[in-house]
C-alpha cells in the first residue's frame, strides 16, 4: 500500500521577497519522511486572499494532508484563518476554547488580552486545534488541511502536536553512493537501474572538486533489501 500523501503551503509576502528564508518546509519533509508521509509538494503564495484560498483548495483535493505555514499571527496582514474559513465555505469568530487558552497565557504574563491578540483565537467552525506549547496561540486543523504559525520554533511545536494524530506509512529510507565519473559516462546505466526498480527513487547530484566531476547518487525508498541491491549493482558498475 503506498504511503499516504502530502503537500505543503507557505503563506507570506516576506518569504518570496527574500527578506525571510523559510526553514519550516525543511524541518516538515524531514519529520514526514520519519513517519511515512510522502510530501509531494510545496508552493509559496502572497498575502493575498484568492491565492491562498485557491491553493488551499486545489491542495486539499489532491493530497492526503496538507500543512500550511504563516500568516495566523496578530496583525492586519495575517489573513490565513479567514482564507482557510473560505476555502471550506465554513463561518469563522472567535471561539470560546480559543480564547481561554489566550486568557490564561496573558494573564500569568502580566498582557492585556487585546483586540490584536484576540485575533488569534478566531477558529473556523468544525475545526479542532493545534497545540502551540511555545506561545499558546493554537493552529488548527480542518478538514485535511493543518493550520500552523510561520515563526520555526512554534511551527516545530506544532508540527509534534499533529503528526502523532495521522496515519503514516513506512518510513522513507536512503543510501548514497558516491561516483567520480561525470553524469555523461553514468546516465545510461542509472537509466536502465531506474527502469528495473520503478519503486525506488534514484537521483543524481553531480559535483565538481579540484578540476574532477562526479556525482552523488542518491537511492530512495522504503524496502531496505531493495536499496542495498540497487546500490550494489552500481558499485559493481562503477567501482570506486
Amino acid at each position: 500500500m503506498p504511503n499516504p500523501t502530502a503537500a505543503m503551503l507557505v503563506i507570506g509576502d516576506e518569504i518570496l521577497s527574500g527578506r525571510t528564508r523559510d526553514a519550516n518546509m525543511h524541518y516538515l519533509a524531514g519529520q514526514l519522511t520519519e513517519t511515512g508521509i510522502d510530501l509531494r509538494e510545496v508552493r509559496v503564495v502572497s498575502d493575498d486572499r484568492d491565492a491562498i484560498i485557491a491553493a488551499v483548495q486545489a491542495l486539499s483535493g489532491a493530497y492526503d494532508n496538507v500543512f500550511t505555514s504563516g500568516g495566523i499571527g496578530p496583525t492586519h496582514d495575517d489573513i490565513t484563518a479567514d482564507c482557510i474559513a473560505a476555502a471550506f465555505d465554513t463561518h469563522i469568530d472567535v471561539r470560546d476554547d480559543a480564547r481561554a487558552i489566550l486568557a490564561e497565557h496573558y494573564a500569568k504574563s502580566g498582557s492585556e488580552l487585546n483586540a490584536a491578540r484576540l485575533r488569534m483565537a478566531r477558529i473556523p467552525d468544525g475545526a479542532t486545534l493545534i497545540d502551540n506549547p511555545v506561545s499558546a496561540a493554537p493552529g488548527f486543523s480542518i478538514g485535511n488541511v493543518h493550520v500552523m504559525a510561520g515563526v520555526p520554533s512554534v511551527f516545530t511545536a506544532m508540527v509534534a502536536s499533529v503528526l502523532p494524530t495521522l496515519t503514516g506509512g513506512a518510513p522513507l529510507l536512503s543510501s548514497t553512493l558516491r561516483i567520480e565519473r561525470g553524469e555523461g559516462d553514468i546516465a545510461g546505466p542509472l537509466g536502465i537501474l531506474a527502469t528495473e526498480n520503478p519503486d525506488l527513487s534514484i537521483g543524481s547530484y553531480p559535483f565538481q572538486k579540484d578540476g574532477k566531476y562526479g556525482s552523488n547518487i542518491v537511492i530512495r525508498g522504503t524496502d531496505a533489501d531493495q536499496i542495498a541491491t540497487a546500490l550494489a549493482t552500481l558499485q559493481a558498475q562503477f567501482p570506486a
